[in-house]
């Protein structure tokens, strides 16, 4: 799916045991390594339909709650919500949403819900209006510092807390798809396990350490395969050998790191599970089997939306919902059913218990996983933040300047075969840039005051091209940067056309533009078309910072992951 805790310096926890995690010296958090702790008083005052319907974690629709979603919290009660894009703006209008969702259950039933968004970085943002704009994660992996990606997690975790958001429906665990497409592509943190992990387990440390719950995602791993299980059920036929040693390690990270939640995939494994077409997600072998016996995992374990594709077109609601239980799931996600539906799904739950087709032993070790959870993260004695204030507690300075120093250490340098990079201003060089991202010239200029600069419409056509040949002519060295080139033929054309061995492509987003042109002499990546990105393109290029990023994703047998021009 797309779709209060104790926080640094704070030794003390109810119920619980603290380890302290420092990934540097200079950064140590606090993180709950406990286990399960005992909620039976807390289960005892429940229902069991109540109980059931913590299990629940539902979406409503709107960005006000209107009179069918508040008496369908009231009477239902379910252990969470899902904000989306039709439920968010501005962040005060988030605060206002979220605080009246949380007043309406505690209203009626004392328990606070887990207020969950998908908050990844990059093309995947549920809350987006006035907050900071985080990168795609593969530029934590390319920064290569596990401190700067904790950093990264705290300051998403603290404009998350500041409008009401909980729990993040991130990080993405998949390693990133080999061809470079489908639904993971850019959002993973990158395609070798041996460089996400440390990456990976920062960003959770960093998330959880300041208050906001992590969920790795989507387990046992979606980026073999380029389907779309919103659409279809993937299907991954890979050996276990393959699974275990690749796709199962960055998640065996987040739980090496204290994860407190893992959502599962909507794929079939036939490695893992023997039933045809059984996916992740309905698979007692693989939820049970291997992420709770085989890794000890022993947080929550999420479903992702059981409305997609790959589930709703072979299983009705509460079909799913039964399955996905018996199959060791504590929470049921959606994000497009109705009330009405959630009802029956909730209902047949409990018939299911009382008609002994799932215990309700089982019924409780899930709901006291969720109140546990709630519990250690302050929900219990919850407080509105304050709608008026949202505004002055997101996207701060701080947070700017720390995106700064990420993209500083990990825009990369690839490839430079002929040692053109850096750029000396003894040497005639030329830009060629989008003439939208008048920044990239203000930005590169100052470094090389005799720089030709030439800009150019986001798909040039053949005068531009022509001006960018004729500037190239008189050049040493020539700088195209270009915005998502694999999709724009024109773009690919201006580069084909420059001689390629004095050309050095700077890509400001997509990092598989080379393919397109993997001849040239020198290729940077960026990674993320977000304002920092050209000032440190600028500053590497031309000297005044060293190129420290590593390639976060393989771009083939010439540029492997871990590349460094």
């Amino acid at each position: 799916m797309r779709f209060k805790a104790q926080h640094k310096g704070s030794k003390t926890q109810r119920g619980g045991k603290l380890r302290l995690v420092c990934i540097a010296v200079s950064l140590c958090f606090w993180v709950s390594f406990s286990p399960i702790i005992a909620q039976d008083d807390s289960l005892a005052a429940l229902s069991l339909e109540q109980r059931a319907a913590q299990m629940f974690f539902v979406h409503l629709y709107g960005s006000s709650l209107n009179e069918a979603g508040r008496e369908f919290l009231a009477r239902w009660q379910p252990g969470g919500v899902v904000l989306t894009d039709d439920n968010t703006g501005a962040p005060e209008d988030v605060t206002r949403l979220v605080n009246r969702y949380q007043q309406t259950i505690i209203e009626a039933s004392g328990l606070p819900l887990l207020v969950a968004a998908d908050q990844e970085g990059g093309p995947i943002a549920a809350l987006e209006t006035g907050f900071t704009q985080f990168p795609t994660p593969t530029l934590l992996t390319a920064a290569g510092d596990p401190a700067l990606a904790a950093a990264i997690g705290a300051a998403m975790a603290e404009e998350l807390r500041a409008v009401g958001v909980n729990m993040n429906l991130a990080p993405v665990a998949d390693l990133e798809p080999t061809i470079g497409s489908g639904v993971l592509a850019r959002r993973s943190f990158g395609s070798d396990p041996a460089l996400v992990g440390p990456a990976l387990a920062g960003f959770v440390t960093g998330l959880q350490g300041a208050g906001v719950v992590a969920t790795a995602k989507h387990f046992p791993g979606h980026g073999a395969t380029g389907a779309d299980s919103h659409t279809m059920l993937p299907v991954v036929d890979l050996s276990r050998e393959h699974l275990e040693s690749v796709e199962l390690a960055p998640f065996r990270a987040a739980v090496a790191a204290g994860v407190e939640a893992v959502m599962a995939a909507h794929i079939a494994y036939p490695a893992l599970e023997p039933q045809a077409d059984l996916p992740a997600s309905l698979s007692p072998h693989i939820l049970t089997g291997l992420l709770r016996e085989d890794m000890q995992f022993d947080g929550l374990i999420l479903t992702d939306a059981l409305d997609m594709d790959a589930i709703d077109t072979r299983y009705d609601y509460p079909t799913a919902a039964l399955m996905a239980i018996q199959a060791g799931a504590d929470v049921l996600l959606s994000a497009h059913i109705s009330p009405d539906n959630h009802m029956l799904a909730i209902q047949a739950v409990v018939e299911a218990v009382r008609d002994g087709q799932i215990s309700e032993e089982r019924i409780n070790e899930s709901a006291r996983r969720i109140l546990s959870l709630k519990d250690r993260y302050g929900l219990l004695d919850w407080q509105p933040p304050d709608p008026a204030a949202a505004a002055e507690r997101v996207n701060l300075a701080a947070h700017e300047a720390l995106l700064e120093q990420l993209f500083r250490a990990g825009v990369t340098v690839a490839l430079d075969r002929n040692d053109l990079i850096p750029i000396t201003p003894d040497r005639p060089a030329a830009l060629v840039y989008p003439a939208t991202r008048v920044q990239v010239a203000n930005e590169c200029q100052p470094y090389h005051p005799a720089l030709r600069l030439v800009g150019v419409s986001d798909s040039p056509d053949d005068t531009e091209i022509a001006w960018a040949v004729e500037a190239a002519s008189r050049a040493e060295i020539v700088i195209v940067f270009t915005q998502n080139a694999i999709e724009n033929a024109r773009q690919q054309q201006l580069v084909a056309t420059l001689p390629p061995e004095k050309t050095v492509v700077v890509a400001l987003w997509s990092p598989y533009d080379w393919t397109t042109f993997p001849g040239i002499a020198g290729y940077m990546v960026t990674y993320s078309p977000a304002r920092p990105a050209v000032p440190a393109a600028c500053a590497i290029l031309f000297g005044a910072i060293p190129a420290q990023g590593r390639l976060a994703i393989s771009l083939g047998e010439i540029l492997p992951a871990g590349s460094q021009g």
